[in-house]
């Protein structure tokens, strides 16, 4: 999943499992990240960060959205510890 922000610059969302996270770069910056924990068939997501300067660009919803593809894909249920996450999944009726 990616985003096109202007000519130069993309927004890539990548899951990276062996970390227990999603990530989120522009080029090779990373600039927001959401992380979870491994229990059983769940993830424990615990946090949802973006920087600052990217804020305001939807990143961390496509943060979320990822974790939970991914998750529909593996087979293992989210348990929202984050705040962030709870709202989201709430509003997608999850």
């Amino acid at each position: 999943m990616s985003e096109v922000i202007n000519n130069d610059n993309e927004i890539k969302i990548v899951h990276e499992p062996e970390q227990n996270r999603v990530a989120a770069y522009i080029g090779k910056l990373e600039v927001g990240r959401l992380t979870y924990e491994v229990e059983d068939f769940s993830w424990i997501v615990d946090h949802t960060f973006v920087y600052k300067k990217f804020r305001g660009m939807k990143i961390a919803r496509k943060l979320v959205d990822e974790a939970v593809e991914r998750a529909e894909e593996e087979g293992v249920t989210i348990v929202p510890v984050c705040p962030y996450v709870q709202k989201v999944l709430e509003m997608k009726g999850k």
